[in-house]
């Protein structure tokens, strides 16, 4: 054998020999609840393939105790070991929300609109000036006004005229400050009447149209919170 070679084996030799010397004075080092083999840098000593060096005292429940456990040997150990719930904490308890409360007026509809007609009354713009100063003691979500007609007409007529009402109404609360988009429009034409079948019987008369003047209305609904 030549001395190359020789100097070689001998080299490996301790390489070998203070590997086993570091290994033995890391484990005898080691902690007692430690199972695994820690080094003088106090982290696991590894093997070349990656896996931790267990010690003489090494279980699955003693690794279960070992800080290094779940890194080393995770697939043997309880799932709730390594891999704990997560205990949210529980978000306080919100406050009863205040709910938006309805508060629906019918103006009286001899003081909106003459018939067949879609212009305000100045009686009418009085009794809408209510609404208005009633919006603002609320913190105002929406108001709806619905426009409603007498029978006489087509349904056709009648549900452009119920259209063109809410949206007067809707024109002058917005000319009193009130916000557009706050206000919602929409018209029922004749489908809705307040009057009855048999309370104003008969043809068109100045009697009859007199008598369903309460047909020809705009229902407001505020909508908001107190």
């Amino acid at each position: 054998m030549n001395r190359t070679a020789r100097n070689s084996i001998m080299a490996v030799l301790a390489a070998t020999l203070g590997f086993g010397a570091s290994l033995a004075q890391a484990q005898t080092s080691s902690p007692l609840d430690r199972v695994y083999v820690i080094d003088q840098r106090g982290e696991v000593a590894m093997s070349g393939a990656g896996l931790c060096w267990r010690t003489g005292f090494w279980t699955p429940a003693a690794a279960a105790k070992d800080p290094a456990g779940c890194k080393c040997d995770k697939d043997l150990l309880p799932k709730e070991v390594c891999e704990p719930a997560v205990i949210a904490k529980a978000a306080p308890a919100a406050g009863p929300s205040a709910k938006p409360s309805a508060d629906k007026i019918t103006v009286a509809a001899d003081a909106l609109f003459d018939f067949d007609k879609a212009t305000l009354r100045p009686a009418g713009k009085q009794k809408l000036d209510e609404v208005v100063a009633k919006s603002k003691q609320i913190k105002l979500e929406v108001i709806i006004a619905v426009g409603h007609t007498d029978r006489f007409g087509s349904d056709a007529y009648n549900q452009k005229l119920s259209e063109k009402r809410a949206a007067a109404v809707k024109a002058y609360l917005v000319s009193k400050g009130v916000e557009a988009n706050r206000v919602y429009t929409e018209g029922k034409g004749k489908k809705n009447p307040v009057t009855k079948p048999d309370q104003c019987p008969g043809a068109k008369s100045k009697k009859v149209i007199e008598c369903l003047q309460p047909d020809r209305r705009v229902d407001i609904e505020l909508i908001g919170t107190k």
